[in-house]
């Protein structure tokens, strides 16, 4: 059996992240915001929790608005996606500044990028802000994405500036049981 050697408790995001790097796009009183986010997490079939620390632009947007579009990017946004990141909504518009398309919402004021191959829009079901974590809990409300490719090359955060690309696909369908698949 291979030996494991110890690592800082602090990076255990590199092994554990388990989703793709998303852009959260907000709007509220004329001013609309981007940002890209890795902290997110599935609470339940509709349900995500996303961590927007105070200091970002976008927690105060989402916070006014109550609501925000989840942007599922591919791997071929991967630069725009760490530029996006790079920069804070108080300085320009991330739309115009990155040449990403406004995508109007079918249930929500806030934006969708239209270059991305999904988006979630999303209202606010509560919120736990505390001191030690400003944690969002979203309901999708509308989700829209392309008919193709079925499995996207996405994007994932390792830390210190690494990212991996999703992989190839693999069914193992075969192998649950009938009332254990979703769809």
């Amino acid at each position: 059996m291979p030996r494991t050697h110890a690592i800082p408790p602090d990076q255990t995001r590199r092994y554990l992240e388990p989703g793709p790097v998303v852009l959260l796009s907000t709007a509220h009183a004329n001013e609309r915001g981007i940002m890209t986010l890795g902290w997110h997490m599935m609470l339940g079939y509709d349900l995500v929790g996303t961590y927007i620390d105070p200091g970002n632009r976008s927690h105060a947007l989402a916070r006014a608005s109550r609501e925000c579009v989840l942007n599922l990017p591919t791997a071929d946004m991967l630069d725009t996606v760490v530029r996006v990141g790079n920069c804070s909504s108080t300085e320009a518009d991330k739309f115009e500044r990155f040449g990403l398309s406004a995508v109007e919402s079918s249930d929500v004021e806030a934006p969708g990028i239209g270059e991305c191959h999904a988006r979630f829009e999303c209202r606010l079901h509560e919120t736990r802000i505390t001191a030690d974590y400003p944690l969002f809990v979203w309901r999708v409300v509308a989700a829209h994405a392309l008919r193709r490719p079925k499995w996207p090359r996405t994007v994932h955060y390792r830390g210190d500036g690494q990212f991996m690309l999703s992989g190839e696909p693999r069914s193992r369908r075969a192998l649950f049981k009938p009332g254990m698949l979703e769809s």
